[in-house]
């Protein structure tokens, strides 16, 4: 039976991937016709590749040295006996992103570079990112050449990852042997950070084809971007890694964590700024080649300096500079109010406010110059990799790619940090700062560490503990005018607790359904285009309670996922978005057993069918031999 059971598996399965991935031709934003192979490149988030040594460093007082490929990001066992060894290979020139003298790392490569930082019995399911998301593809019948990893060095500002790495180039080159290997566009999947190398990859294309070839490259190579948990207008937890150091988990002290972070030029890459701000491009460079100076400039609208906070729910900086010399101490912030002055004059410790716009301009580093000696770095850094980036500044607003089918997606509704409140600890560089507060937001509310209400603007939703919800909501801007919306249980659902609004408007600002909550069930939004730009279709995707670094192994958004992509290869489709008016059961993971009713439960997908080696009831639960006919639902 078992071997049966398995073949009848097998043959369901092979139906779904022949029916999948066949051949197929491109029509306005769809895929229609006879189908072919899909390919499907993931370019990872912040820290979520591997790092190998190219050193041969001898590590004194530990028995374990680094040699050439041995993994340092992330090996635990080295950070814990050699820290000052792993450090070396980590730690960049925070001037000019050089390694340091002793020790040099490199970016790993292919899935195994993204899928566990560190492989093994205990740390490997801790530091898992896209295994989760590589097994469903397997499941699912994708070939071993359908998923294509793009692996870069995250400690790296944009400009030098092309200029050391040509990670750009290569890119470019990825998509084209995608193309040519399996017959047709890919499909770009970007976690995090990876959406801002993804948006500086596409402003260095307009620079290497010819401006009339741009759009049909894109067309050609690339069918659909998903992009999940993006800092579009940055997170505000760059603040606490640049100023007290974030240790995310690791067993380093806060002080050598802020250390290691500002020595990344990728660290500014994440900063918040204003929505309001935008800079045109300092150099103009045709694709045959040279380059022509232009005008270097940086404007806010009105509604900068009408509103408060840059769009943000709160200031992000507050911080207390002890002062002994008066308001000659601080040439860069004369425009705040007289009663700072007064306690300047003092000589008593005076607490400044600084906006997103303030942080990404380099107000509030020049405020603290005198104060912080990483601040002269941080600035010699955010005009030379950003400000002056010869290709974007990459701290303004981003508008919706070119690109036919955008999907973007984020966690809500977790408590996220928006806010914090620094002083002087007395100690020398890095452990300067000390944080005496922290603002949250939390669905719809901001508090302080202590529980007290605090006053701001805070918005709708909060975010995805990383990332706060007026940064990962941009992506609403680029739905069209008129928008459909739908909330679903991410579980699966018979359809009873779905609910609808169709045609809302929308006006290039924040679109919040008016619809009720269960509060023991997750839900997933989705606002998709009703009306949208001819020839292109957006969707954006909240999940309630999806946490920005787990996100990428929802079983949820992998079944939506999947589902989307299924639907879109259907010509015969009546809807640009799958249906979402029933979820069922798509792998033997998603069956249980019901103990109310002693069945396995949804019957009409699953079925009780032991296999030995079972070990309790659920796990012989298992989708029926004729479940594949049930993905033409959605179709």
């Amino acid at each position: 039976m078992g071997g049966d059971e398995r073949e009848h598996r097998r043959l369901a399965m092979t139906l779904a991937a022949v029916l999948l991935l066949g051949a197929f031709q491109l029509g306005e934003g769809e895929l229609k016709g006879n189908y072919s192979k899909l390919s499907g490149i993931i370019i990872p988030g912040f820290a979520s590749t591997q790092l190998r040594a190219w050193s041969i460093l001898d590590c004194p007082y530990s028995p374990l040295d680094f040699n050439p490929l041995d993994l340092v990001w992330l090996d635990t066992t080295k950070l814990l006996s050699a820290v000052n060894c792993w450090l070396k290979c980590m730690l960049l020139d925070p001037y000019n992103q050089t390694d340091h003298p002793e020790c040099k790392s490199r970016p790993d490569s292919g899935l195994s570079a993204i899928t566990e930082l560190d492989p093994g019995y205990i740390t490997g399911p801790l530091s898992s990112v896209w295994k989760e998301w590589v097994k469903w593809c397997i499941e699912f019948g994708i070939e071993a050449n359908g998923i294509i990893a793009a692996p870069y060095d995250w400690r790296l500002s944009p400009s030098m990852l092309e200029e050391r790495d040509l990670y750009f180039y290569k890119l470019k080159q990825t998509f084209e042997t995608a193309l040519k290997l399996r017959g047709g566009p890919s499909i770009v999947f970007a976690h995090s950070l990876g959406n801002n190398v993804f948006r500086y990859f596409l402003e260095w294309l307009k620079l290497e084809i010819a401006p009339k070839q741009y759009i049909q490259w894109l067309d050609d190579h690339i069918y659909a971007f998903f992009s999940v948990g993006a800092p579009l207008l940055g997170s505000t937890e760059t603040v606490k890694g640049m100023l007290s150091g974030n240790t995310f988990g690791l067993p380093v002290s806060e002080g050598t964590a802020r250390l290691m972070f500002n020595s990344f030029g990728s660290s500014l890459w994440m900063m918040p700024f204003s929505k309001y701000c935008r800079a045109d491009a300092m150099y103009l460079k045709h694709f045959s080649g040279g380059i022509r100076k232009g005008p270097n400039t940086y404007q806010c609208e009105q509604k900068e300096f009408q509103s408060n906070y840059s769009g943000f729910s709160t200031n992000i900086i507050n911080i207390e500079i002890p002062s002994t010399r008066g308001i000659d101490a601080y040439p860069s912030v004369s425009e705040f109010s007289q009663t700072n002055y007064s306690s300047m004059e003092c000589g008593l410790p005076t607490q400044l406010s600084f906006s997103a716009r303030e942080i990404s301009d380099g107000t509030f580093f020049k405020a603290i110059e005198d104060y912080d000696s990483d601040s002269k770095r941080t600035l010699h850094q955010l005009k030379k990799s950003y400000h002056d980036d010869p290709v974007l500044n990459p701290l303004t607003p981003w508008d919706r790619p070119p690109i036919k089918n955008v999907f973007c997606i984020y966690g809500v509704d977790s408590r996220t940090e928006v806010g914090y409140y620094f002083a002087p600890s007395g100690k020398p560089y890095p452990d300067n700062w000390i944080i005496t507060d922290v603002i949250y937001e939390i669905e719809g509310s901001l508090v302080s560490r202590s529980g007290n209400q605090v006053e701001g603007n805070p918005g709708p939703a909060s975010g995805d503990e990383t990332v706060p919800y007026h940064s990962l909501s941009w992506c609403k801007n680029w739905l069209g005018p008129r928008v459909n919306i739908t909330r679903a249980p991410q579980s699966e659902h018979d359809g009873s607790d779905v609910q609808v609004e169709l045609n809302v408007e929308h006006h290039d600002e924040d679109v919040v359904p008016n619809m009720t909550r269960s509060p023991r069930v997750k839900y997933i939004t989705y606002y998709e285009d009703s009306e949208s730009i001819p020839g292109k279709r957006t969707a954006v995707w909240e999940l309630d309670k999806a946490n920005h670094r787990n996100i990428v192994r929802s079983p949820a958004l992998m079944r939506e996922l999947w589902l989307q992509i299924w639907h879109d290869i259907h010509a015969d489709s009546p809807s640009k978005f799958v249906s979402k008016a029933k979820r069922g059961p798509l792998r033997d993971d998603d069956c249980y057993w019901d103990y109310g009713k002693a069945r396995c439960a949804w019957p009409e997908y699953c079925e009780y069918r032991y296999v030995f080696g079972d070990v309790h009831l659920g796990q012989s639960c298992r989708l029926r031999n004729s479940s594949a006919d049930a993905l033409l639902h959605y179709v």
